[in-house]
């Protein structure tokens, strides 16, 4: 596939609660050193000059309110447009797919709760797609120990099965890059899937294209572009954000 020089289009699903970080708005609204987790991660995206179309999946009766947050936060410069998103983050993405030009080659699929990814990483990802690859993730090598249990009622102590080597394993991240024509088949094969009555146990987009035989590659993430999911990640999020702001004016 001859991909140089081809502009990226990305899409963030944000229409989940996010119910581990408490009460209260949806996750992707939830503020970040002044600003929603989802402003954050729409302008990690907007900085790489290889995306040229970021599509939110806003919570369905919340679309106007994520238009005029983005509105409000000065994301210009981009085109970016706003839908609305769907029961599951499968759904969201299928939505947001559907309002990305056809000509458009290459897809990013980034969570809202990402909200600080360095701009390397988003490029490596768009690189590694236009290089050749169908399917790519960002991912960080496995700092702790991992051990296999058996899952018992909560409470309870677990057996551990085994202790696999984390030499091989690692963390993935997003965003997460794909060949326009993958993303859609396998979008396609789960909702045919899905309308029979079964559905593919999956975490990702990256977990369809597995699911259905494709090939994943990964590629180096980074430290800095882990998700906000517990009240704890939200302060460590907001201490990295301050360095930064306070080094380089980010």
């Amino acid at each position: 596939m001859n991909t140089t020089g081809v502009v990226a289009a990305a899409v963030v699903p944000a229409a989940g609660r996010g119910e581990r970080l408490g009460p209260g708005a949806p996750k992707a609204l939830r503020e970040l050193g002044g600003a929603p987790l989802l402003v954050h991660a729409v302008r990690a995206l907007a900085r790489s000059r290889a995306v040229g179309l970021v599509v939110v999946a806003a919570p369905p009766q919340g679309v106007a309110e994520v238009v005029g947050l983005l509105d409000s936060h000065g994301l210009d410069g981009k085109d970016i447009r706003v839908v609305a998103g769907g029961a599951t983050r499968q759904e969201s993405v299928r939505l947001g797919l559907a309002v990305i030009p056809e000509q458009t080659e290459i897809v990013l699929v980034h969570d809202a709760a990402r909200p600080l990814v360095p701009v390397e990483v988003v490029d490596a990802v768009v690189a590694a797609v236009r290089g050749g690859a169908e399917a790519v993730v960002p991912a960080v090598p496995l700092a702790d120990t991992v051990k296999r249990v058996r899952p018992v009622p909560a409470g309870e102590p677990e057996p551990v099965l085994d202790t696999p080597d984390r030499a091989s394993l690692r963390a993935v991240q997003t965003p997460q890059g794909f060949r326009r024509r993958v993303l859609a088949e396998v979008h396609a094969k789960a909702l045919a899937e899905e309308a029979e009555g079964g559905s593919p146990v999956v975490t990702d987009d990256a977990g369809l294209v597995e699911h259905y035989g494709g090939q994943v590659v990964v590629v180096p993430g980074h430290e800095e572009a882990f998700k906000v999911t517990r009240p704890l990640d939200l302060v460590l999020a907001e201490a990295v954000l301050a360095r930064r702001r306070a080094s380089d004016g980010f």
